[in-house]
């Protein structure tokens, strides 16, 4: 996403205090942890506490006095401790609960009824006088006394039942090819599709041969709650027009991705129309707002299903970090994994695997979310001006694998969070694995748009520092040392075990030399290097017709993302890749574009760096003329992007026909006269930054991306409309061929009568 803070870093809600205590009660504990896990078994539900297999009677009215910030009874036992932890992981979090107590009793110990009442009433908010009990509550459950939140969500860390995962070894897949569940995937999805596909164009059913049908992949840019709102009006628009039945794969980066794992929730009941009903209710109150997100934090059942995966990092993961991005990701599942009333929810949507159930059988789209790792090295020598210094490796993860471009491997999502070495996961001493990494961690890493590098901070407050006294020198020396400055970030990124320790010299070549001694990956937003996921719908075997992009990024034009993905197709040679796409630039901006191009596309060693010439490729199709609410180009193999004008005749449309190329339909949203006084440039609560939408800055924003999308609805359909007739040309000219080879062999079985 934009990285434009300026506007909210003059509100106090950026870091409420809420966000604050929880980070600081858990970060001391940041070097030791472990992993449990928190799903109920299939078909079962958290209400009003624990699930119903949870404990003895004389638990639960210990995990009630815990709750409660009470002592537990003199003479409980723990049964020695030993029966519930192994012995170094019992040290870990002995640290982890120490720390945790010290920093919490700093403000669990406070007392307002020392302070005068009217004194109290008149400086202090009500809330934040509650924050000590609050805080005493979540002491209490955090510690691993019996009956307490911790203990019992370690236990079922080694419960088969509810982890089936932890009985299952996961071995590293390494190679570019799609998994077979992917595969597999693909061939039912396609059955589906074709349906879909003779209902949105009009055509008789029987008529449609699977063959022909285009896959189709629809995708959204990042953004922040603008991102994942406009999205969602997208979507329902794309869905009510038939359109987002013949879709194949979905894409998003940041908020897109929040959008995606909301529709395959038991929430949305895959409606995006009941996304929106949802979001109404859920975010039009600041995600870290401290009454609200401290009661979801210390009452069952919301409690568990929240921190079930931050205790499991703390006591499962000894080596990893913990820091802002988890708490971050807390936060967001709060307001948006948490349904309105706070009693039901589901523990099956928050394991990503768990949206096979929504897939398996080709009934929706398989999502992508992505992510990237900021990979800094050093040149081999200052000649070496094609080595880069530092670049950005693309991640992507569905609800099969978890799979890395760069390293040319993958995992099973399921794996996630558990440690590997020589490509095996490493089970516990009790034998079992860790379960799977939790989907609030994922959504802090997805949005990480925080975790910017200072060349990236810079960017953006360097508008504002143009009229100080002495800019110049101080813009002249940062510009000197850009290239130190986009090798730092301020705040950490979030760290997963790295999946490739030990694989030495059995990775990519394009993998970073020391990646195979590295215990843990760092990984972040991928609009940190393109603000939509282009390229995770490029891989090879995916095959990709059409994209169809709907951008909610901040700074539109300026950023111009699509002209930053020409280059990753440029280098990986992709065959009718629309050549040149994207926002048209000034002659003073070009070079400009070229720089940034490099600077945020993905390394590839083992692929010829682009020339001079070569570069010429990413100047947008008919670069005069600005781009519209809707925008098609299509590619061949032999020339660049033709770009095709709204009022166009698809019928005439013949060159594309022989050169197969890619087709590329692009929604920005952009203003429109049909929804006045709503402007994602000038909206103050339309910023990357604000976390409050009011139910009625959600009409808008969602009507905003509705009107922009009727405005190229006709287009679109007449675009997948060619694309199908050109496929099924294709097949049909093959065939014909074919069919008169077989004829012709024939006639030679027997004597060629034409010879």
């Amino acid at each position: 996403m934009s990285y434009r803070f300026l506007y909210h870093l003059r509100s106090v809600h950026i870091v409420p205090i809420s966000a604050v205590s929880v980070y600081f009660l858990f970060t001391s504990s940041a070097r030791e942890r472990h992993v449990s896990h928190l799903d109920a078994p299939p078909n079962r539900k958290w209400v009003e506490g624990r699930t119903v297999a949870a404990a003895n009677s004389q638990d639960k009215e210990n995990l009630k006095i815990a709750a409660s910030g009470k002592s537990l009874p003199s003479g409980t036992s723990d049964h020695d401790n030993k029966a519930w932890f192994e012995h170094d992981d019992d040290a870990a979090w002995r640290s982890f609960s120490s720390k945790f107590s010290e920093i919490g009793s700093s403000i669990a110990s406070i007392e307002w009824s020392n302070i005068g009442d009217k004194v109290t009433d008149l400086i202090v908010p009500g809330w934040a006088q509650a924050l000590p009990g609050y805080i005493r509550k979540l002491q209490g459950e955090l510690e691993m006394a019996p009956g307490s939140l911790a203990q019992e969500v370690w236990n079922e860390s080694e419960d088969p039942y509810v982890n089936p995962e932890i009985e299952r070894t996961a071995t590293v897949q390494i190679g570019d090819s799609l998994s077979d569940e992917e595969i597999a995937f693909q061939q039912v999805r396609k059955i589906h599709t074709a349906r879909a596909l003779a209902r949105y164009l009009g055509i008789p059913e029987s008529e449609i041969d699977p063959r022909d049908v285009p896959t189709i992949a629809m995708c959204g840019s990042g953004g922040g709650l603008r991102a994942l709102v406009a999205g969602t009006g997208s979507y329902l628009s794309a869905h009510e027009a038939h359109l987002f039945d013949c879709v194949t794969y979905t894409a998003g980066v940041s908020g897109s991705c929040w959008l995606q794992s909301l529709y395959y929730s038991s929430l949305s009941r895959q409606s995006h129309q009941t996304i929106i009903d949802h979001l109404k209710k859920r975010i039009n109150i600041h995600i870290a707002f401290p009454p609200p997100a401290l009661r979801l934090l210390t009452q069952a059942p919301t409690d568990k299903f929240l921190l079930s995966g931050l205790i499991e990092k703390a006591k499962g993961d000894p080596k990893a970090d913990f820091g802002f991005v988890d708490v971050y990701g807390l936060l967001l599942a709060a307001r948006l994994l948490v349904p309105r009333g706070e009693l039901e929810i589901d523990p099956t949507d928050l394991k990503l695997s768990n949206q096979r159930r929504f897939i398996n059988d080709g009934t929706h789209p398989l999502p992508l979310y992505t992510m990237v790792r900021h990979e800094v090295s050093k040149k081999v020598s200052d000649e070496d001006h094609n080595n880069k210094q530092s670049w950005f490796s693309w991640w992507e993860i569905s609800p099969y694998y978890l799979w890395c471009e760069e390293f040319g491997a993958g995992i099973p999502t399921w794996s996630l969070g558990r440690q590997f070495k020589n490509g095996v996961s490493l089970p516990r001493e009790s034998g079992y694995h860790l379960p799977e990494m939790r989907i609030p961690q994922l959504f802090g890493i997805w949005g990480s748009a925080f975790c910017a590098t200072l060349a990236h901070y810079y960017k953006e407050v360097r508008p504002v520092l143009q009229g100080i006294v002495g800019f110049g020198t101080i813009d002249a020396l940062l510009t000197e040392h850009n290239e130190n400055l986009v090798k730092l970030h301020p705040i950490d990124a979030a760290s997963i075990p790295n999946f490739a320790l030990g694989l030495e010299n059995q990775l990519s070549t394009s993998c970073p030399a020391d990646i195979s001694k590295t215990s843990h990956l760092r990984l972040m937003d991928a609009g940190m290097s393109n603000n939509l996921p282009i390229y995770p719908l490029l891989r090879p075997g995916r095959d990709v017709d059409i994209i169809i992009a709907f951008d909610a990024s901040a700074d539109i034009k300026k950023e111009n993302w699509l002209s930053v993905a020409n280059h990753y197709a440029q280098e990986r040679g992709i065959r009718g890749w629309p050549a040149g796409i994207g926002w048209p630039q000034a002659n003073h901006l070009r070079e400009k574009l070229e720089r940034d191009v490099e600077a945020a596309a993905p390394q590839d060693s083992t692929l010829p760096t682009s020339t001079a010439d070569d570069q010429r490729g990413i100047q947008p199709a008919n670069p005069g003329s600005d781009l519209g609410y809707c925008t098609i180009w299509l590619g061949s193999s032999s020339a660049s992007a033709t770009r095709i004008p709204p009022s166009f005749d698809w019928s005439t449309l013949t060159s594309f026909d022989s050169d197969s190329g890619l087709a590329v339909i692009y929604f920005p949203l952009l203003p429109n006269p049909r929804v006045p006084g709503v402007d994602p440039d000038k909206s103050d609560f339309m910023s990357t930054w604000n976390f409050v939408y009011t139910p009625e800055e959600i009409d808008k924003v969602t009507a905003l991306a509705r009107a922009n999308f009727e405005e190229g609805r006709e287009q679109t359909r007449d675009c997948v409309r060619s694309v199908y007739e050109r496929k099924k040309r294709a097949r049909l000219e093959v065939e014909e061929r074919e069919s008169r080879e077989a004829w012709r062999r024939r006639l030679r079985g027997g004597g060629d009568l034409f010879r």
